[in-house]
């Protein structure tokens, strides 16, 4: 299996990757704040690559539930600067976490290799277009409602299978608009529109979702759902539980892994890769 970039295709056959979280924001809501300004944003980044991130994801526009919207100019110059001072420097995979196509060109120009676009690619119609003119990556999330209102009463037939449905469609419709679906990653957006349940019916179900093949990135790092299963609001609750996913994802075939804390995820990856493939798994990208 390989998921094609900007600038390299990746192996997922064997070897799963993790993404690093660069929220450059104010006000996400585990680490707003944090890493505003480029400088900040770069140690930070530095880091992660250090424990053995591969895919670094900036993001300038909370998405948490009812977080307010970003002006266009505010959430370029928010990412821009950081993608470009970080392509300067590393040679690695970096993604652009945004729903707004200008704010895609613009981090692509300055050199990003995928657009992380939680709504689906529904969000902006010219964002399809721009991927496919560009050759990007692209994570298509689903997430039902905006993130505004997504947790106001979250509801589905059957989640499963409307996650599922949704991907099929999208995975048609931008074949169908000239997108390689090489290019295609599916996340099925943990905590966007979904309840403690549905998050963990997704959870469970993960082998079945990925549509047409195609990989899927799983982002569950932090999340609120963790800290309700346990009782708890504290969040450094959260940061083991997130990595017994990570392991059981990948045991599911999930290749990619969405993450604050990178290095306790990438140690999971490897060592649950070492069971299941007797050995550590080395696949070098084209």
């Amino acid at each position: 299996m390989w998921w094609k970039t900007g600038r390299k295709r990746l192996d997922l056959s064997r070897r799963g990757r993790v993404m690093g979280i660069l929220n450059v924001t104010p006000d996400s809501f585990s680490d707003g704040g944090t890493h505003a300004g480029v400088a900040a944003a770069l140690g930070h980044a530095r880091r992660m690559i250090a424990e053995g991130a591969e895919i670094i994801d900036i993001g300038g526009e909370s998405t948490r539930p009812g977080a307010a919207e970003v002006l266009v100019a505010e959430e370029i110059g928010r990412t821009a600067p950081v993608i470009a001072a970080l392509r300067e420097e590393w040679e690695g995979v970096i993604s652009i976490d945004t729903m707004k196509a200008s704010v895609a060109a613009a981090a692509l120009e300055a050199g990003a290799d995928i657009v992380n676009d939680v709504s689906g690619l529904t969000g902006d119609p010219e964002m399809a277009p721009l991927c496919v003119k560009t050759g990007c990556g692209v994570v298509v999330m689903h997430m039902q409602g905006d993130p505004r209102t997504m947790q106001v009463a979250p509801h589905y037939d059957d989640v499963v299978a409307e996650v599922r449905a949704f991907f099929e469609e999208r995975l048609a419709a931008l074949i169908a608009a000239g997108l390689d679906p090489e290019t295609i990653c599916f996340d099925p957006g943990i905590g966007f529109g979904k309840t403690v349940e549905h998050n963990l019916a997704l959870l469970r179900a993960l082998p079945e979702l990925g549509a047409g093949g195609r990989p899927v990135l799983l982002g569950v790092s932090r999340k609120s759902f963790i800290g309700r299963v346990l009782g708890s609001a504290d969040l450094a609750d959260r940061s083991w539980p997130t990595v017994a996913i990570t392991a059981w994802a990948r045991e599911a075939g999930v290749m990619i892994h969405r993450v604050h804390e990178v290095l306790p995820n990438v140690q999971a990856l490897r060592m649950t890769e070492a069971i299941l493939h007797r050995g550590i798994p080395h696949s070098p990208d084209e």
